[in-house]
């Protein structure tokens, strides 16, 4: 069996790995256009603001290691053609110039996203950079050094955290989103009125429920000034963290789609096309509150349906369990979790949700220390099915989050949270866990 696996980040990587573990006498050729693979954007921010140290350490794989399992690596290849009645691809070497066709018994399709760039008179100037690969890393990391003024447009995790590093560094920022609040679609309002304060009070600017309305330039072509409706901001550079497009051009008309351009797959990651997977970025994912299909490019779904991809290749032997979209964030000392819907989402997609606000500490208040927990429990009205959790605290409660996506996985009730069994030891939370108070505070409603 001869898989061509076009794309090596997360899912890519999590693919290969699979594939030739299981299936050792697979031939797998992988063709990727940068010269390395499986680097963890996420990081991107800890490396601006220095805690992370050495680049290398945000990649969790190599060429070598990918090579040494039975993979051949095309390197700065790019893939320019797929024709899916011959089963083959072609693609060209991008030192060289080198063409070359291949044909596919399977084809994996993992080319992962790319930064939207919105049409905005003077996108194009220089200091307005992008934020997503390695070489884009390096590139803020070099011109942020002599800059003073950074505009960061985006108040999504990615926008956030780079905001929080280049505050940390001494720099003025200011921060423009088109919504009126950050994080809008991973807290609700409680939340996010809290780590605004905690960023003005740092000196951070905001243009919220605002857009871009055009960038000026220096006589260098330098980015010097951002207009929004109705204020302007110095810069001498700029981030766009406007989101992210699915990279699938290569099999537009070729295989369903969803409107922005994410393959649709099935749960064992087979594209309409059954010689074709798609997994990460470029694809959707099942998203359980809804049950329904949806795009949330998190490097977390990529590198579980990169898995899916090799436990799948040659049968259906594995099925996706689904997502919540869960994650995590930490801001100047706010750990953060949030998992599965916001209200102001669930009020978006028409499910007829309510939700509970509550407060408590993590542990007694005769212990020596506690903190304070803020939490935020989403649920359907005549089912009471646990459809999203928020919870934020200087006290690390995150992992909770990944309780609270548990417990939509597996469809739990507001009840079934309410009477789940916790541990009780006073170093670490009370008789009752502050996830079964939340829940029993829903059971009022």
């Amino acid at each position: 069996m001869k898989v061509v696996v076009v794309g090596c980040t997360h899912a890519g990587t999590s693919a290969v790995k699979k594939i030739l573990t299981t299936h050792p006498d697979a031939e797998v050729l992988v063709y990727e256009r940068n010269d390395n693979v499986s680097f963890l954007s996420c990081g991107i921010a800890l490396y601006v603001g220095g805690v992370v140290k050495n680049a290398q350490d945000l990649f969790y794989s190599n060429p070598q290691e990918l090579a040494s399992l039975g993979a051949t690596l095309k390197m700065e290849h790019a893939v320019t053609r797929i024709d899916t009645d011959s089963k083959t691809i072609t693609a060209g070497n991008l030192n060289t110039g080198e063409v070359e066709t291949v044909n596919y018994d399977k084809l994996v399709m993992t080319t992962g996203s790319w930064p939207i760039i919105p049409p905005i008179p003077g996108i194009r100037y220089e200091n307005i950079l992008l934020c997503k690969n390695f070489n884009q890393a390096n590139e803020i990391i070099a011109k942020s050094q002599s800059a003073k003024k950074i505009v960061v447009v985006g108040g999504g995790y990615i926008g956030i955290e780079l905001v929080e590093a280049f505050v940390e560094s001494g720099k003025e920022v200011t921060l423009i989103d088109g919504l009126d609040r950050i994080l809008n679609k991973y807290l609700d309002k409680p939340f996010t009125d809290k780590l605004e304060e905690e960023l003005k009070n740092r000196g951070v600017n905001f243009a919220l429920g605002e857009n871009v309305q055009s960038f000026d330039a220096d006589a260098s072509g330098k980015v010097s000034k951002v207009h929004t409706s109705s204020q302007s901001f110095d810069a001498d550079m700029v981030i766009m963290c406007v989101g992210f497009t699915p990279s699938t051009e290569l099999l537009k008309d070729k295989v369903e789609m969803l409107p922005n351009g994410a393959i649709v797959v099935d749960e064992y990651m087979k594209t309409s096309n059954p010689d074709i997977f798609a997994a990460g970025d470029c694809a959707v994912v099942h998203y359980n509150p809804t049950k329904s299909h949806s795009y949330i490019p998190l490097a977390t779904n990529a590198v579980r349906q990169g898995l899916l991809v090799g436990a799948n290749i040659k049968g259906d032997t594995l099925a996706y369990r689904g997502t919540q979209g869960t994650s995590g964030l930490y801001l100047f000392g706010w750990k953060i979790g949030s998992t599965g819907m916001t209200i102001e989402n669930a009020k978006l997609n028409n499910i007829d949700a309510d939700y509970v606000y509550f407060e408590d500490n993590y542990r007694p208040e005769f212990m020596p220390t506690t903190e304070k927990v803020m939490m935020q429990l989403v649920f359907e009205k005549g089912t009471k099915r646990i459809i999203g959790g928020q919870l934020m605290s200087k006290y690390d409660i995150t992992q909770s989050a990944n309780t609270l996506s548990l417990a939509i996985q597996n469809n739990m009730t507001v009840e079934d949270l309410a009477l789940c069994d916790f541990f009780f030891q006073p170093h670490f939370d009370r008789p009752w866990n502050y996830l079964n108070l939340l829940a029993q505070e829903a059971m009022k409603k």
